[in-house]
């Protein structure tokens, strides 16, 4: 029996991080075996330990020592959510200043499959850079979960996070987990 593919999940700084737990569980109940990565800022929503329990690893949001060995398996595939409007950017960029952005630019590079669920306010969404971040990302394979109508409006906080559009992440991680085991 072929091993569960690995999916690198990543929250960032936002309430639908609060939601991890949930995306694991579905995760899991659909074969994956997970590993959770926060940004900086995404570590204030996720609750690790209860995320260290779900999935049997660190949460982690660092790099590690040159010297140590790495404590996750290899990821298949990438989910960011919610992907902020400043991991975009920074990601359309090729900027890899933490470690979230890090493997989600070498997964892009090896062609690994990325889901990118941005959540920026409504406001923010019609920044001239995030369009143009959206479409450099998407012609590089990135797939994204993204309804331009449905985003929070500035503020909107907690309740907003109701909203974030959990049912399409799943289904674009059901493609992502076909994907993957086809190509084994």
């Amino acid at each position: 029996m072929l091993e569960k593919p690995v999916l690198y999940a990543i929250g960032c700084g936002g309430y639908p991080s609060e939601f991890m737990p949930e995306l694991v569980r579905h995760a899991q109940g659909e074969g994956w075996d997970v590993c959770v990565i926060g940004t900086r800022m995404g570590m204030r929503f996720l609750d690790t330990e209860l995320l260290r329990e779900l999935t049997g690893y660190p949460v982690r949001d660092d790099y590690k020592n040159p010297n140590e060995p790495d404590v996750l398996p290899d990821a298949d595939a990438f989910v960011v959510a919610p992907a902020t409007f400043n991991t975009v950017n920074k990601v359309a960029g090729g900027i890899s200043d933490n470690l979230a952005l890090g493997l989600v630019n070498e997964a892009i590079g090896m062609g690994k499959p990325v889901i990118l669920a941005p959540w920026p306010n409504q406001e923010l969404v019609k920044h001239p850079a995030f369009p143009r971040s959206v479409e450099l990302l998407a012609e590089a394979g990135v797939r994204f979960v993204l309804d331009r109508a449905a985003l929070p409006l500035p503020a909107s906080g907690r309740p907003g996070a109701a909203t974030f559009p959990w049912a399409q992440v799943y289904s674009a991680l059901a493609v992502a987990r076909d994907e993957v085991l086809s190509s084994r």
